[in-house]
């Protein structure tokens, strides 16, 4: 699986494993009807919103799109599209958790992964921001 991090680029071959004490996929309150607009103009579908209680009780949210012709050459043209992402998507989340969430976690892959799976031959890329007084920032993994 290819999976780039941050914004350096870097590229690493890795296997996911389940993180957190509970996870849940919930119905987004983000529309699943239109795909969101992003600076690179690469066209994403959302794929599931998937929210994260940590160990420490810290609310995350995962969200997770699809680009179908996503490759990683690419990923320096969609730097800003998590910013963007994160912006409008998840700023905009209601959590079914009753509390807000401290981090978003964006990912874009080019195919539907399940969550945590190895998936070889699927580029995924990963962006984390923590979530504070109404804004994004950007958190180096």
């Amino acid at each position: 699986m290819t999976v780039v991090c941050g914004r350096t680029g870097l590229v690493r071959i890795v296997g996911l494993a389940v993180f957190g004490a509970a996870l849940a996929v919930v119905a987004p309150a983000i529309s699943q009807d239109r795909a969101p607009t992003v600076p690179s103009g690469i066209v994403l579908s959302l794929h599931e919103v998937l929210e994260d209680v940590q160990p420490d009780g810290a609310l995350w949210l995962r969200l997770r799109y699809v680009a179908p012709d996503l490759t990683v050459d690419q990923h320096q043209r969609m730097v800003d599209d998590f910013a963007a992402l994160c912006d409008s998507q998840a700023l905009a989340y209601t959590p079914e958790q009753g509390r807000p969430a401290s981090q978003a976690v964006i990912s874009i892959a080019s195919a539907e992964v399940d969550f945590g799976a190895s998936a070889p031959d699927i580029t995924q890329f990963f962006e984390a921001f923590r979530l504070e007084n109404g804004t994004c920032i950007w958190e180096i993994f």
